[in-house]
């Protein structure tokens, strides 16, 4: 699920939206699935390992599509997945 906008901001030439980096603590997931489901970016993935729980974790698919939402965190019942902004110099890339 992607969502537009309905314009153009008037400053987007100017500003840069910040970079997000995923961190995920697997064998703290229970794998619900709440982080993948409402990820507004398809961030994230169901992962083929399998975590000490017993269940597959998420995975990041492509991290330059993180806008750090901060709505996986935020659904997370685990505290298993968190998100931070690149630095300036990885963000540029």
């Amino acid at each position: 699920m992607h969502f537009k906008t309905w314009r153009k901001p008037l400053d987007a030439d100017k500003v840069k939206p910040p970079k997000g980096e995923v961190h995920i603590i697997s064998n703290r997931c229970k794998g619900c699935g709440y982080c993948i489901e409402f990820c507004p970016k398809d961030v994230l993935e169901e992962s083929s390992e399998i975590n000490e729980r017993g269940v597959r974790p998420p995975r990041v698919i492509d991290e330059d599509r993180c806008a750090l939402c901060g709505f996986c965190t935020a659904v997370c019942p685990d505290f298993a997945i968190f998100t931070s902004e690149k630095n300036a110099k990885e963000a540029k890339k």
